[in-house]
């Protein structure tokens, strides 16, 4: 990120009423406008957990986020250029039920318009392109979607130096922050399964997150790095599997195994390979590539792919 700009998400939350997207416009009470729900990057914060706050602070609904929908900038006073990442977010009628968003000075009103009201009632041009990007994926028939995350494990001892068997590698201290610090991103795309590798510094990036939610980690020599160089790893099985439940998963590995976990994702939905997925399995330790799938048509092919660094 730029040390002169100001970082902002959103969303383009949306539901189905009657079969078709209705989308959640804000009237903010300060500005007398009608806006996106987003906000500013709070410190130690990614995009991915900004989004999910704002969207909550500003409309009461707790979302998990969707395929990436553009970036919008604009000059703010001053010549400080503001910079808004924004995702779709499908709101459930559970969340929208236990929204308790009340008129405040901040947020006057919510409402939910159509793609068509809102390409007129929008304030502002730069709301109206990200709109746009949003409506195409309504027309080319990709709405709701699920994520199968590819997570290479937090920094770990060095290999050189460890007198153990590799398998057995602990995360360093850094490497234990950086898997303290996956959780609130990895929640903000909705992870509801933990799969991983049965080496400690994959279980051990997980273990967090498997706290913060409530469920437990399936570990598997099937992604494993061992089992990788011995030749008897079973990544397609694990991949399909997660693509034939269609619901939000991490999977944790190791950087030899990351590409073919990419490779079997496209080759599971009918993908045409490139040097995408190559960029998108190249992790450095704790980061992560969430590959976005069709809910209803998984075999339609990946929708996009989008990394995300490591905690600093």
């Amino acid at each position: 990120m730029s040390e002169t700009a100001v970082y902002a998400a959103g969303a383009v939350v949306w539901r189905l009423v009657a079969g078709k997207p209705m989308l959640l416009v804000v009237h903010r009470t300060v500005y007398a406008d009608v806006t996106l729900p987003k906000g500013k990057v709070d410190p130690g914060e990614t995009l991915a957990e900004t989004a999910v706050r704002e969207v909550f602070e500003e409309t009461g609904i707790a979302i998990a986020l969707g395929v990436p929908v553009g970036v919008s900038r604009y000059q703010l006073p001053g010549k400080r250029q503001k910079i808004v990442h924004y995702w779709a977010a499908e709101a459930t009628e559970k969340a929208i039920r236990a929204s308790q968003f009340v008129p405040n000075k901040e947020i006057a009103a919510l409402e939910w318009v159509s793609i068509k009201r809102a390409r007129q009632y929008l304030s502002y041009p730069v709301d109206v392109e990200i709109l746009e990007h949003f409506a195409a994926l309504v027309a080319s028939g990709v709405l709701r979607t699920f994520p199968i995350i590819a997570l290479r494990h937090a920094k770990a001892a060095s290999r050189f130096d460890w007198d153990g068997d590799d398998a057995s590698r602990s995360l360093t201290t850094r490497g234990t922050r950086q898997a303290a610090a996956l959780v609130g991103p990895l929640r903000a795309f909705g992870v509801k399964k933990i799969i991983s590798s049965t080496a400690v510094r994959c279980v051990t990036t997980v273990t967090p997150l498997a706290a913060a939610l409530g469920r437990d980690i399936t570990r598997t020599d099937a992604i494993s790095q061992d089992a990788w160089e011995e030749g008897t790893a079973d990544v397609r099985g694990v991949v399909g599997a997660r693509v034939r439940a269609g619901r939000p998963a991490v999977l944790c590995s190791h950087g030899p195994v990351l590409p073919d976990i990419l490779t079997e994702i496209a080759l599971a939905t009918g993908t045409l390979r490139g040097s995408y997925l190559g960029s998108a399995a190249a992790l450095e330790p704790a980061s992560f590539s969430v590959v976005h799938l069709s809910a209803t048509n998984p075999g339609s092919g990946i929708v996009t792919i989008e990394t995300h660094a490591a905690p600093a």
